[in-house]
């Protein structure tokens, strides 16, 4: 008899129905620990595999078709590793209108997570209402619209989606410890704060230029010991700043965001920084860049404080990282003993599931 109950597989935790707070502050019903994820973005995968490090993808039966055209390293990272995801079933956006419903109730998800920036569209077309009818719950977390406000609640909250409470803290305390590293010694010397005119998606197109307010990589300035030429500019988190005014404000260093978007814009002007990424190419269209007339003449253009940085520091929950690089580009002998490359590579020993390469940023500056 005891041999026989040593062979009987042992019982699984039953899902209990609890009530969470997402972002947003609706209180929502899931059972938990959850089976079957949506995900409303691709690029969620940053935050589910720093959770679920072992098999990022052994929730996930759907997701939006961005990760791949976005982050097109990243996802051959991933790929190379998991081939199964190429077969994840794909949606459209909320924003756009194109998330198929009728798909999604196929899936028979146990919950499907939102970016913040969706909610409009979803209270706008009732789907939030439409899926409560069938027992799929939706939940919004944030990384983008006010990433230092929420990030810890919302890994706090995947977390307890998926039973990874401690794994969460963990991630949270480490992340924490990042930026303490870089806020605490400005806080003790308090340096001169040089002015940053941040690029968003440099070369994407032909415009000029897309910006950040006061919040996202114009808040990673600030925390970093700089001054974001946009700050009063743009009164939001995204936004435009005209060519007359980078040059008017003449500013002491450029950092573009960059990524491989291969197959958005083939061929483009953008800077392809990420994983694995060729940085002398990088640095060629970098320097490209900065023939553009906002840039001609302007102080950080003249003294080479020219830099790219991975663009999708902007949504997933390593700012920390882009906070160090910074850092040690505004200040770099404050920061000469920190080592960015080294904290990047910590965070994918410690919490993700695919081998580090180096290539999340570049700068003019040096010929790294």
């Amino acid at each position: 008899m005891l041999a026989l109950t040593a062979l009987l597989p042992l019982p699984t935790k039953a899902a209990d129905t609890i009530t969470v707070t997402d972002i947003t502050g609706r209180q929502v019903q899931v059972k938990a620990p959850v089976e079957k994820v949506i995900l409303g973005e691709g690029r969620q995968t940053y935050f589910v595999a720093a959770l679920d490090t072992d098999d990022p993808f052994k929730r996930v039966v759907g997701w939006r078709d961005d990760f791949e055209k976005a982050d097109l390293d990243g996802y051959r990272d991933y790929l190379a590793k998991y081939p199964q995801i190429a077969k994840l079933p794909k949606f459209g956006g909320f924003k756009e209108g194109t998330f198929d419903v009728e798909q999604a109730v196929s899936l028979k998800p146990d919950v499907i997570l939102l970016n913040i920036e969706a909610k409009t569209a979803t209270d706008d077309a009732k789907l939030i209402e439409k899926l409560a009818k069938i027992n799929i719950p939706v939940v919004f977390v944030d990384f983008r619209e006010k990433p230092f406000e929420n990030t810890d609640p919302s890994m706090r909250l995947i977390g307890k989606l998926f039973g990874k409470e401690s794994r969460a803290e963990e991630f949270i305390a480490f992340r924490k410890a990042q930026i303490d590293l870089v806020t605490e010694r400005l806080a003790r010397a308090n340096p001169a704060r040089p002015v940053v005119m941040m690029e968003r998606a440099a070369g994407y197109s032909d415009d000029c230029c897309m910006s950040f307010g006061n919040e996202n990589f114009g808040k990673f300035v600030e925390i970093a010991g700089g001054q974001n030429l946009a700050a009063k500019i743009i009164p939001g988190t995204f936004g435009v700043v005209n060519p007359e005014q980078i040059i008017a404000a003449n500013p002491d260093h450029v950092i573009v965001t960059g990524s491989n978007w291969e197959l958005y814009v083939p061929g483009g002007a953008w800077v392809g920084v990420g994983s694995g990424a060729d940085k002398a190419k990088a640095r060629e269209k970098l320097k490209a860049l900065m023939k553009r007339p906002a840039f001609t003449g302007v102080k950080a253009v003249r003294d080479n404080q020219v830099h790219a940085i991975w663009h999708q520091f902007y949504n997933s929950p390593y700012q920390f990282v882009a906070i160090q690089a910074m850092a040690k580009w505004l200040h770099p002998e404050l920061f000469k003993d920190v080592d960015p490359e080294a904290t990047m590579k910590t965070l994918y020993e410690r919490f993700l599931p695919v081998p580090y390469k180096t290539g999340y940023w570049v700068t003019l500056k040096d010929k790294d």
